[in-house]
């Protein structure tokens, strides 16, 4: 019996019939969707609950979408559909779809799984990987940062059979998560691209990051490798145990400190990207700003050398790659130039993007050398510490004009800030909104050079936006990512 048979989708989800397939039914489905706006002909519909929206309220727009099947929890939400969409009922939508993820992995034998988790760094690596490996291979991988308990089973639920790659972006918030998707992704190529400050809100600390992050070690394939980071030292150790000390497969350190087996060297950036080599030989270019692109780009060089691919080839791909959107994108807004990279923060990266800034602004030589940090969130009680360490690194940094922090928890930042700098250089808004982000726009000039960076919940590219409405037309000159 295929996998996508509607009976045996059924059994997989343990759900019993709420609408049974009548005789116009699909005898099949292909693939999973939770918004009916992006269903496909023949998706799975799993109506799932959320905070705001509750997918059950749109089985009426997934029959007419051409779902082939429909899994919900509740009853009575069912009332009211055609028939024409069988449906199954279940305990749980979220546990059902992880379930028929994990299932359906264990159709996939001949599909390389490649698992990409970390601190910093999941979704460039990843988009560099696709970049290398869909030139020669037919897969798929994670779209956008679906990293989570949906986004990990939706990715899974795409691939189909004869596919030779699946690119899974691994994210975590708490304690549990990466070892519950770690069971469902099974991975040939597990990749931890950092471990730093993150989430520690839900992790407590970096040890607690680091043990959450490894833990997918513990579900790679025999015969398989895990590919890290070679800082910190302990993750190494961590991993290797999880690993049975080798007896389920190898590990491969990437890294700068003579310990790692891919050694990064060599690391130049200039606006249309960075360089690097491997090992003081082998050279490479990923179209990507900041040193600490170097260290995405070796671990992506060693997943393709794991697919068999010869360095000429890397070489080529990664230079050509795609690059996600809000990751060090250097823009043009009219007569402001803007490297974005507000998709997302902790202080690690915003170290990192901080430092790539200051390259690039000593580069350009603009006008003025404008920084605009919102809050980095889910930190925890390290919040306040963590911000007044960017404030430190802010203040210190002698290629910075003028500094806008917005948020509550750059308050902190914006104390050791004016501490050192006159206050005109530094202004401190209480949140991130678009009337704050059209005050930000309207306090920049000609020629200024901005970065932007914080947390995705603090929304920092409001400030793009702001100026675009304002009459400067966006014109992306080069496309970077972290």
């Amino acid at each position: 019996m295929s996998f996508w048979q509607l009976e045996n989708l059924r059994s997989v989800l343990s759900g019993n019939w709420l609408v049974r397939p009548g005789a116009n039914a699909r005898s099949e489905a292909q693939g999973a969707s939770i918004d009916t706006r992006s269903l496909k002909r023949g998706n799975i519909f799993f109506a799932l609950k959320g905070e705001k929206v509750d997918g059950h309220k749109f089985l009426g727009a997934a029959e007419k979408a051409g779902a082939a099947l429909a899994v919900v929890e509740d009853a009575s939400g069912a009332s009211g559909v055609a028939e024409g969409l069988p449906i199954v009922q279940v305990e749980s939508v979220g546990a059902a779809l992880l379930r028929c993820a994990g299932e359906y992995r264990r159709t996939l034998e001949g599909t390389r799984v490649v698992s990409i988790g970390g601190s910093n760094g999941k979704t460039t690596t990843s988009r560099l990987v696709e970049s290398v490996l869909s030139r020669h291979f037919r897969g798929v991988s994670s779209p956008k940062s679906f990293n989570n308990a949906i986004g990990v089973p939706l990715t899974i639920l795409s691939a189909r059979k004869g596919d030779q790659y699946l690119v899974c972006e691994v994210g975590t918030n708490e304690k549990g998560e990466i070892a519950q998707l770690a069971s469902v992704v099974n991975p040939e190529i597990a990749v931890i691209t950092s471990i730093g400050r993150e989430h520690l809100e839900g992790l407590s600390s970096v040890q607690g990051v680091l043990e959450e992050e490894a833990a997918i070690a513990s579900e790679i394939r025999a015969g398989g490798v895990a590919i890290i980071a070679d800082q910190p030292v302990e993750l190494g150790d961590v991993v290797r145990g999880l690993m049975l000390g080798g007896k389920r497969g190898s590990m491969l350190r990437f890294g700068m400190t003579e310990e790692a087996d891919l050694r990064v060297g060599s690391v130049a950036t200039d606006e249309l990207g960075t360089s690097f080599s491997i090992n003081e030989r082998a050279q490479f270019r990923v179209p990507l700003l900041g040193a600490h692109n170097a260290l995405n780009g070796a671990a992506a060089v060693a997943v393709a050398r794991r697919f068999g691919l010869d360095d000429t080839v890397i070489r080529t791909a990664l230079a050509e790659a795609a690059t996600p959107e809000m990751r060090m994108r250097l823009e043009s807004h009219g007569p402001i130039t803007i490297l974005n990279d507000a998709y997302n923060a902790n202080p690690d990266s915003m170290l990192a993007a901080l430092k790539a800034f200051s390259v690039l602004a000593r580069q350009r030589n603009p006008a003025r050398r404008v920084v605009v940090l919102a809050d980095m969130l889910e930190m925890g009680d390290a919040g306040p510490d963590a911000h007044r360490e960017i404030g430190e690194a802010v203040a210190s940094d002698q290629s910075i004009d003028f500094v806008v922090l917005a948020g509550p928890l750059m308050m902190f930042a914006a104390e050791r800030v004016r501490k050192k700098w006159a206050g005109e250089r530094v202004v401190n808004l209480p949140r991130m909104d678009d009337e704050h982000a059209r005050r930000i726009a309207s306090m920049l000039k000609p020629g200024d050079f901005v970065l932007l960076k914080g947390s995705r919940g603090m929304g920092v590219e409001r400030v793009a936006r702001a100026l675009d409405s304002a009459g400067s037309p966006l014109r992306t000159t080069q496309e970077t990512g972290v």
